[in-house]
C-alpha cells in the first residue's frame, strides 16, 4: 500500500473520531445556547479554561506518538509496552496538576474581570470537569498508542459510539426531566464525565482482549519509574505541551477578555471558537497521520521515504485548509444562525467568522508543520515562536485593538479585533514553521547516522 493511501486512510479514520469528539462541544454549545444566553456565556468561559488545561496536558502525551511509531518502524514491540507503562507515571502527574488548576479558577476569573454573575456557574462547571480530566488523559494515551500502531479504528469506534451517550445526556442534565432537576450548563459537564469514564473502561477492555496488543506485552508487571525514559519523554513532551498551552491559552485569555464586553460578545465568540475548533479537526487528523508515517520511516532508517511523506502531507494540508476557509467565508452568516436564534449574537458571530476563515487557512499549514517537526525532535523553536506571536502579536495585539483607544474597532463591543490579530499572527507563524520544516527535511539538516536531528 502506498504512503498516500496509508496516510489518507489513517487521517480519515482519525477525523471521524475527532469530529465525534467535536460534536460533544457543538452539542454543548447549542444546548447551552437554547437554555439561556448566560449559560452560553458561562460555557464559553468554562470550556475555554478546561480546554486550555486538557489540551496542554494531552499535548505532552500526544508527543509520545513519534517515539512509539519509531519503535514500531524498528520492529521493537516490547519496547512500546515498556515505554507505555512509564508514560502512566507522566499521566498521573499531569492529572494531578490539571485537577489543581480546574478546582481553583477564582483568581484567574477575577484577574480577567469575568462578570461576577457568571463566576459561580463557571466554577461549578469546572469542578465537575476536574473529575473528568484523569480518564480523558488516560484515554489519550490509548488513542496515541493506536495512532502509533497505525490502527486508529478502535479509537474512532469508541468516540463515535460515545456520541450517542453524550447527546441525550447533555440535553437531559441541562434541561432536567424524569425526576432530574435542570442543572443548566453544569449538566453538560456531568455528561462529559460519564462519557469519559465509559470510553476509558471500554479502552481497558480492548487492551485486554484484542490480539493487536498482544506482542506489546502491555500487561506485564509495572516497573518502577525509569528516570532516563521519563526524562526522554519530558524533553519531547514538555516543550510540545507548553507550545500547545501557549496556543490554547491565547484562546482562553481571548475568551476571558471578550467576556468583559458582555454576554452578546461572549456568546458570539463561543460560536466562532467552536467553528474554528471543528475545522481544526481536519488538519489535526492529517497531521497525526502524517507524523505517524514519517516517524515509522525514520524508525526504519529510511529518511528519504520520510521526506516524501512530509511533502505529501504538507500539500494536502495546504489545499484542504484553503478549501475549507473559502466555504466558511461564503456560508458564515448561515452557519451562525444554526448556533443561536438570537439575532444580535448571530450577526456579530457571522462577521467574526470571516476572520475565522483566514485563521483556519494559516492554522492548517502550521499544524502540519509543528506535528512533523516533533518527529525530527524540533520542539523548542516552535515554542518560542508561539510565545512571541500568539501571545504577543495575536493576544496582546487583539487587546490593544479592542481596548487601546485607537484603531478601527476602538470602542466597539466585538470579538473581531481579537480574531483579526490572531489570524495575522498565525499567518506569520505558519511561514516560520514552513522554513523550519524545510530545513529539517533537507539532506543538510539531517544527521547522516540516524536520518534526523537530535537523536
Amino acid at each position: 500500500m502506498s504512503d498516500l493511501s496509508v496516510v489518507l486512510r489513517h487521517a480519515l479514520t482519525v477525523l471521524a473520531g475527532q469530529l465525534a469528539v467535536m460534536a460533544y462541544g457543538v452539542t454543548d454549545t447549542i444546548v447551552a445556547g437554547r437554555h439561556a444566553q448566560a449559560s452560553l456565556a458561562a460555557l464559553s468561559i468554562g470550556s475555554a479554561l478546561f480546554v486550555s488545561v486538557y489540551v496542554s496536558l494531552q499535548g505532552a502525551l500526544q508527543a509520545l506518538l513519534p517515539i512509539w511509531a519509531e519503535q514500531r518502524g524498528a520492529h521493537q514491540p516490547l519496547a512500546i509496552g515498556r515505554s507505555l507503562r512509564q508514560a502512566l507515571y507522566l499521566c498521573a502527574l499531569a492529572s494531578a496538576l490539571g485537577m489543581a488548576v480546574l478546582l481553583s479558577p477564582g483568581p484567574l476569573l477575577r484577574w480577567t474581570e469575568v462578570p461576577p454573575a457568571l463566576r459561580p456557574q463557571v466554577e461549578n462547571y469546572l469542578a465537575v470537569l476536574a473529575l473528568a480530566l484523569p480518564p480523558a488523559l488516560l484515554f489519550r494515551i490509548y488513542s496515541t498508542l493506536n495512532q502509533a500502531l497505525g490502527h486508529p479504528r478502535l479509537v474512532t469506534w469508541l468516540q463515535v459510539g460515545s456520541l450517542f451517550i453524550k447527546l441525550p445526556l447533555s440535553v437531559w442534565f441541562t434541561f432536567g426531566g424524569g425526576g432530574l432537576p435542570a442543572q443548566g450548563v453544569v449538566g453538560c459537564a456531568w455528561a462529559t464525565l460519564v462519557v469519559n469514564c465509559s470510553m476509558l473502561a471500554l479502552a481497558v477492555w480492548l487492551l485486554r482482549t484484542q490480539d493487536i496488543y498482544t506482542p506489546l506485552g502491555l500487561w506485564r508487571r509495572m516497573e518502577p519509574p525509569h528516570w532516563p525514559t521519563i526524562a526522554g519523554f519530558a524533553r519531547l513532551g514538555i516543550p510540545a505541551g507548553l507550545a500547545v498551552m501557549v496556543e490554547v491559552t491565547s484562546f482562553t485569555l481571548m475568551a476571558l477578555f471578550i467576556a468583559r464586553q458582555g454576554t452578546t460578545s461572549a456568546a458570539a465568540h463561543q460560536i466562532a471558537a467552536n467553528m474554528a475548533a471543528v475545522l481544526y479537526m481536519v488538519p489535526l487528523s492529517l497531521s497525526i497521520a502524517t507524523s505517524a508515517r514519517v516517524s515509522y520511516w525514520l524508525g526504519a532508517q529510511q529518511p528519504q521515504r520520510a521526506r516524501q511523506v512530509v511533502l505529501m502531507g504538507f500539500s494536502l494540508a495546504a489545499l484542504v485548509g484553503i478549501a475549507l476557509a473559502d466555504i466558511l467565508l461564503i456560508a458564515r452568516y448561515s452557519i451562525s444562525q444554526i448556533y443561536t436564534d438570537n439575532a444580535s449574537v448571530a450577526a456579530v458571530a457571522g462577521a467574526v467568522l470571516g476572520w475565522v476563515a483566514a485563521y483556519h487557512a494559516a492554522d492548517a499549514v502550521q499544524t502540519l508543520c509543528v506535528f512533523v517537526l516533533r518527529c525530527y525532535r524540533i520542539t523548542l523553536a516552535p515554542l518560542v515562536v508561539y510565545c512571541a506571536l500568539l501571545w504577543g502579536a495575536g493576544l496582546a495585539g487583539g487587546y490593544w485593538l479592542a481596548y487601546g483607544g485607537s484603531g478601527p474597532w476602538s470602542g466597539t463591543a466585538s470579538p473581531t479585533p481579537f480574531w483579526a490579530a490572531s489570524a495575522a499572527a498565525l499567518a506569520v507563524t505558519a511561514l516560520l514553521f514552513v522554513a523550519m520544516l524545510w530545513r529539517a527535511i533537507s539532506p543538510a539538516g539531517q544527521n547522516p547516522a540516524s536520518g534526523w536531528p537530535g537523536r
